[in-house]
């Protein structure tokens, strides 16, 4: 299974997993949305920065998945704090992230820049941080 992720520009996390610094990538919510329950050990993950060019310039094998049960605020920070040195947060992200009641950490593996390319996202009413895709060449532009 594919996922487009979209990674945080203006705290170089695209750099920062393709250099290896960075390791793992989170998501959370006050509830279980996505990826929660959809990203699995062997999925491909393929990286787009949130800074509007659109186009996919990196993939990634997911090596280990942690979905959280529902948590306590102190749990959630407690959780991000033991993973900082694989998802080495900046202090905006470690605020968006800690405190939610449900997190999941993604540990990626076999970081490899790729040509870039732009998605199809007119399937995607919604549009999300995360998308699961299927088959990248099903969305490709």
């Amino acid at each position: 299974m594919g996922h487009v992720v979209y990674v945080d520009a203006k705290a170089n996390e695209l750099e920062a997993l393709i250099t290896g610094t960075k390791t793992m990538v989170i998501r959370g919510a006050a509830g279980r949305k996505l990826p929660y329950g959809r990203v699995f050990v062997n999925d491909t993950l393929y990286f787009i920065k949130n800074d509007g060019e659109g186009k996919v310039q990196a993939k990634a094998i997911v090596a280990d998945v942690f979905q959280s049960e529902k948590m306590t605020e102190d749990e959630s920070i407690s959780l991000i704090e033991k993973n900082q040195d694989k998802l080495r947060l900046t202090e905006k992200q470690y605020k968006r992230w800690s405190g939610k009641r449900y997190l999941i950490l993604i540990q990626v593996d076999k970081v490899d820049v790729i040509d870039p390319f732009v998605i199809d996202k007119s399937n995607y009413e919604n549009m999300d941080d995360w998308l699961p895709v299927g088959n990248i060449d099903e969305v490709r532009a």
